[in-house]
């Protein structure tokens, strides 16, 4: 994995606080240096810069941030100072607040992380809103689609066994499910999708290939529709490799005539520690040019400067 953010070292977080301070004091605001503190630090470090700003000025360093800040530079710069579980957890309860559900969200977010991830997020979640994440999911899914949701919050994947022996015998039954039988068998899909580690997976996978001479998510494409076929293929891909999903959906936030910078927020505050240095090489190799670029492209002011400090390593 290879971040565009890294823990700076040494670090102080009494300065940098000291120094968050002056850039919102008196008239008009120091937008560069709030820029140039948040992106260079990670979010353990910026949870410690909030502590230390809070005891030091015994006031909230979000607010202060808030009523200095507008618009999109501010979304940004609010997700940055908050936890990703909570945050995600905010995101989740966005898509499906108010009327209608953001299906798109909820894939992008349950479909593409670990176990351990996953139970942070329904703790945050609970913790915040009173309510479990796995009720509110059930009540604004359906079908198949709510079933496979349901599994991956269950965190039933064993992450750890890998046995290549079963492969083999596992792609049979993947076939077997979708392109060797008359209709699809989705629960058996959903089993296989959930239950192994990404190790076993990818092994099934290119036995698949070879049984099938097409790849799976080829056939889940051909196999499946709607929702259920977005989050199986998102589950598929994350597994198969997560920077080209990931280099996709930044794409398509930027993608037509108006940008989802909800998304594109979020996808580049999530990243950026993880995996943006990957995801940038899969961008560029998919689309033929820069994420830089394009992020350039549909972005402006403060709100540019942010995200491009995020993904400039």
């Amino acid at each position: 994995m290879a971040p565009t953010v890294h823990p700076v070292s040494p670090f102080d977080p009494s300065s940098d606080s000291s120094n968050l301070r002056k850039a919102m004091k008196g008239l008009g605001t120091d937008e560069d240096a709030i820029i140039n503190i948040l992106t260079s630090r990670t979010s353990d470090q910026r949870q410690a810069i909030m502590a230390e700003y809070n005891h030091t000025y015994n006031r909230d360093l979000v607010k202060d941030l808030k009523k200095e800040l507008h618009g999109k530079f501010e979304d940004v710069v609010v997700a940055l100072m908050t936890p990703l579980p909570a945050y995600l957890a905010e995101e989740l309860h966005h898509a499906v607040s108010g009327k209608g559900t953001n299906e798109k969200t909820l894939v992008e977010i349950l479909c593409t992380r670990d176990n351990a991830s996953i139970r942070s997020l329904k703790d945050a979640y609970e913790l915040k809103y009173n309510k479990k994440l796995d009720d509110v999911v059930k009540s604004d899914t359906s079908g198949d689609f709510e079933d496979f949701l349901m599994s991956l919050l269950a965190c039933v994947r064993d992450e750890e066994s890998f046995d290549p022996a079963l492969s083999p015998h596992l792609a049979e039954k993947l076939y077997k499910a979708g392109e060797g039988q008359k209709g699809t068998d989705e629960e058996e899909l959903r089993r296989i999708l959930v239950s192994y580690s990404y190790q076993q997976l990818k092994d099934v996978f290119s036995e698949y290939h070879k049984l099938a001479g097409k790849t799976l998510g080829e056939a889940l494409d051909d196999e499946l529709s709607g929702d259920l076929r977005d989050a199986m293929k998102a589950a598929y891909m994350c597994i198969q490799n997560q920077a080209v999903f990931f280099a996709q959906e930044l794409h398509a936030a930027m993608a037509g005539f108006r940008t989802r910078n909800r998304a594109l927020i979020r996808l580049v505050v999530t990243r950026c520690e993880v995996d943006m240095q990957e995801i940038k090489l899969q961008y560029q190799s998919l689309y033929q040019r820069p994420l830089e670029k394009d992020i350039k492209g549909d972005t402006s002011g403060d709100y540019r400067k942010i995200l491009m400090a995020l993904v400039v390593d």
